[in-house]
């Protein structure tokens, strides 16, 4: 017959490579079902990030108490040994009594010797002449004679070995400087004096004092 002798070689031919096709389609398919797989594993792994919670740390248990122990044993302190010393020997010293200081009154100072008297009695200054003409009508200050002020200036005058007038101080104002200024200014240049004098009769220095009435004349 026909078909019993037809040859089959070709046919076996094509169903080998159809087979071969579709082992190969398979195993492709596996193969990049299984990288994609992988893949996603490995960025999964990368992207996460494990934060382990920090565990509170277990107390740790304390150890049971032990067993008592059996006490220590006592021990006795060793005796006391008593040495017998004799007390050091007691030395007396016999001290003299207290005596208070005596006091030696002091002498009384000396008085000093009094000078020996003068052998001339001293002297104070004396004015030559009549005092009332050391200042005169005429020196009158011309503006107290006009506004008609009066009045008395006491004076101090001290007066040199040479009985001349060396200082002149007012003690006593008449309430017009130019009065008080008056009297000084001629009392100065008219007054002379005999000096004072020492014990030995020898001139020097003296004080004398005095005053002048400033009347306004009636003429």
């Amino acid at each position: 017959m026909a078909y019993a002798d037809r040859d089959k070689t070709g046919e076996n031919t094509v169903g080998f490579g159809i087979a071969a096709l579709i082992i190969v389609v398979l195993g492709w398919l596996l193969y990049t079902g299984l990288a994609a797989e992988g893949f996603r594993a490995l960025v999964k792994k990368v992207t996460t990030v494990d934060i382990k919670k920090d565990e509170p740390k277990k107390e740790e248990k304390p150890p049971p108490p032990k067993k008592d122990a059996a006490p220590p044993p006592i021990v006795a302190p060793p005796p006391l040994v008593q040495i017998n010393t004799r007390p050091p020997p007691i030395e007396t010293v016999a001290q003299a009594p207290y005596v208070a200081p005596v006091e030696i009154p002091r002498p009384a100072p000396v008085a000093p010797a009094a000078p020996p008297p003068p052998r001339i009695q001293p002297k104070i200054a004396q004015p030559k002449g009549n005092p009332a003409s050391w200042a005169t009508t005429n020196d009158y200050p011309t503006r107290a004679l006009r506004e008609e002020r009066a009045g008395t200036t006491s004076f101090r005058v001290t007066v040199g070995p040479d009985g001349r007038v060396s200082s002149c101080s007012v003690t006593g104002s008449s309430g017009s400087p130019d009065l008080d200024e008056a009297t000084c200014s001629n009392v100065t240049r008219r007054a002379r004096f005999n000096p004072a004098t020492d014990g030995e009769g020898n001139p020097t220095s003296g004080s004398y004092s005095n005053r002048i009435r400033w009347v306004i004349p009636t003429d």
